[in-house]
């Protein structure tokens, strides 16, 4: 019996357009252990960019590509680029990749 539960993960933007070129799908299910997993790990995993990687939506709400997935989390990659304004409606602004690494 396996002990990981599907997450679905979803790719905006230019990242959603890195990997339809690449003939893959933007929106996936994808399995994580109980103990959950970074956000780093996940795009690593799904060879995303990360130079084009800003932040993660996890169930709604931006976190760095540190924060742990969980498994049931609902999952989206934000990419770079996102203009000023909408930069603070969704959220995203100061929280990118620092604490990432």
């Amino acid at each position: 019996m396996s002990t990981q539960t599907n997450t679905t993960v979803r790719m905006f933007g230019a990242l959603h357009s890195f990997r339809k070129d690449r003939g893959l799908a933007s929106t996936i299910e994808v399995a994580v252990p109980p103990e959950g997993r970074t956000a780093l790990d996940l795009a690593q995993q799904l060879s995303l960019p990360m130079d084009k990687v800003e932040a993660v939506f996890i169930n709604h709400v931006v976190h760095d590509l540190g924060k742990v997935v969980k498994p049931g989390d609902r999952v989206a990659f934000i990419p770079t680029g996102i203009p000023g304004p909408a930069r603070f409606l969704l959220g995203i602004n100061g929280k990118g990749q620092q604490k990432a690494a």
